[in-house]
Order: structure tokens, then C-alpha cells, then sequence
């Protein structure tokens, strides 16, 4: 059993596919194969079922898996120590982020942690809140910062930062309001484009609306978008009105591309979430990325 035969495994477990593992080692399908069938026969065992689509692990898969995972956070530690007694630290951060964190939080903490360790790399990956924790759980990607709590034991949250839903519209439309403040039942005439299932902004949109006797239903949706720069785009050019976070709004509210709208006694405000998988063991460079940003947005490990 070697070091490359654990990898090419854990990566097999992760993608739950050869062909998927290949590519994240940068190795043929075959190649990946040989590591596997080599090491199962080194063991006498059977590691992983290959009978489904989608590849699953045996007993015996599992068990060498919690081993594999310890001695290679071990190897990468001790390769950090060395790196970090010689004055280099580096690595890549894999990160899960929704369309706001991902535009709008995310950047100024990337480079104010690259200013300080230049020779660490990230990969981001846009998904929505629910995507993002299954991602997690899954150990395809070790962090994510997401708009929505959505329960789970297996994942902890962190408050990272406060934001709200504002309701926007195309700037030479005049809805009845009192500085900037509109009743509910203004909103029922109006055409909404909406984020798609899975936003986190969507779920707030709804759940909110439904606690004021608002169903969803009563509103007059023509389009579910997955971009928010796209909302505002077709929402500047008078397709409809949308909800949408205070921050990714004010860019267009500024220069008078939209007209910003809040809604008489409901509250839209939310909280952006960092996460990760509670089981999740850190190499000491993603130790050092969560220790940054702790220090950075002021808030608890």
C-alpha cells in the first residue's frame, strides 16, 4: 500500500466515480482502476461496490477510508510544518458559495487572506444553499457560505454577516409608497421575476410572504432566473420587480438604474452563513484559512 494508491481511493470515494477522480488527479481512467484493483488485492478485500451507476463503498471500504483520510491529513500536515518553517505556505481552499457571498462578500476576504499567504490558491464553485451543504457532507468541498440555515447536525454554522431583501423596481415605475416603504398589497398587481429552487433568497422570499398571509401563489411570477446580475438587468428594463439582497442592489440603486422598495412592518432581514462539515478533519492550511476569517468578520470559531 503507498501514498498514491490512498489518494487515487479517497478521490474515488469523493467524486463517487473513476472517471471523475481521474480528472481531479490528472490520471487516466484505467490508471485510476490499476490503484484500485491493486490495492484491493494487496488487502485480499473487496473496497468499493461497482455493481451501480454510482460507486459505493463495501465494509472494508469503509473502514480503510477513516484510515486513508487521517494518513493523508497527516502527510499534508507535515508537509505544511516544513512549508511553514520555510516561509512558504501553500495549497488550495475549496469553497461552495451562493450568488451573493460569492460577488459580494467573498473577494475582499480573498484578498486581504492573499496578501498575507500569496502562494495559496482557491477554488470557487457557485452553488445554491441546498447544493452547497451536500457538497459539504459529501467532502467534495471543504467550506461554503451560504444565505440559508438549513438544519442539519452534521453541519456547523457560523454567523458571518447581516444583510436584508429589499424589493426592487425598474426606475420609471412609481408604486404608492411612504419614503420608500410600501404596504403588502401593493405587490400583488406587480409581475415578479424570481430566483430559482434552491436560492436562498427565494426561501426567505417565501417563507416570509407566507408568515404575513401572503401565500406564494398570489404572486404574479413570469420568469425564475438562477442569476441575480441578470434580475436586476431584467428588472431595470421594466420585465417586472424582484426581491433581492439590499447589498447586490445598491450598485444600480446608486445610479439610478432601479428604484429600491421595503415593505411596511415585515421584516426581511437574514444572515449570511459560513459552513462546514462538523466531522470534517482540517489540514492546518484550512485550520489557518477558518482562523483568518474568524478575524476578519469579527466572530466566533
Amino acid at each position: 500500500m503507498d501514498f498514491k494508491q490512498l489518494e487515487v481511493f479517497v478521490a474515488v470515494v469523493k467524486h463517487q466515480s473513476f472517471s471523475k477522480a481521474a480528472r481531479e488527479l490528472f490520471l487516466t481512467q484505467p490508471t485510476v482502476s490499476a490503484h484500485i484493483q491493486n490495492l484491493e488485492r494487496e488487502l485480499d478485500t473487496v473496497l468499493v461496490n461497482r455493481s451501480n451507476k454510482v460507486i459505493t463503498l463495501t465494509k472494508s471500504g469503509e473502514i480503510l477510508y477513516n484510515h486513508a483520510i487521517y494518513i493523508l491529513n497527516n502527510c499534508k500536515r507535515a508537509m505544511y510544518d516544513i512549508k511553514e518553517y520555510s516561509g512558504k505556505i501553500e495549497g488550495i481552499i475549496d469553497i461552495a458559495c451562493s450568488s451573493i457571498p460569492e460577488t459580494y462578500i467573498l473577494p475582499e476576504f480573498i484578498k486581504d487572506f492573499s496578501v498575507n499567504y500569496p502562494d495559496v490558491k482557491f477554488s470557487i464553485s457557485h452553488y445554491d444553499s441546498q447544493y452547497a451543504i451536500s457538497e459539504i457532507l459529501n467532502e467534495r468541498i471543504s467550506f461554503g457560505l451560504v444565505g440559508t440555515k438549513i438544519n442539519n447536525p452534521q453541519i456547523k454554522y457560523i454567523d458571518l454577516i447581516n444583510d436584508e431583501l429589499v424589493l426592487i423596481a425598474p426606475a420609471n415605475l412609481n408604486i404608492k409608497n411612504d419614503n420608500g416603504y410600501i404596504e403588502l398589497d401593493e405587490i400583488k398587481n406587480l409581475n415578479f421575476i424570481m430566483r430559482k429552487d434552491g436560492s436562498g433568497t427565494r426561501m426567505l422570499t417565501m417563507k416570509t410572504l407566507g408568515k404575513n398571509n401572503f401565500p406564494a401563489d398570489k404572486l404574479k411570477i413570469i420568469a425564475h432566473v438562477e442569476s441575480n446580475e441578470a434580475i436586476k438587468e431584467m428588472v431595470r428594463i421594466g420585465l417586472g420587480v424582484s426581491f433581492i439582497s439590499q447589498m447586490s442592489a445598491l450598485d444600480y440603486v446608486d445610479s439610478n438604474k432601479l428604484k429600491l422598495y421595503r415593505i411596511k412592518g415585515i421584516d426581511f432581514s437574514r444572515q449570511f452563513y459560513f459552513i462546514y462539515s462538523k466531522k470534517k478533519t482540517f489540514t492546518p492550511l484550512e485550520d489557518k484559512f477558518l482562523d483568518r476569517l474568524c478575524e476578519h468578520f469579527e466572530v466566533e470559531k
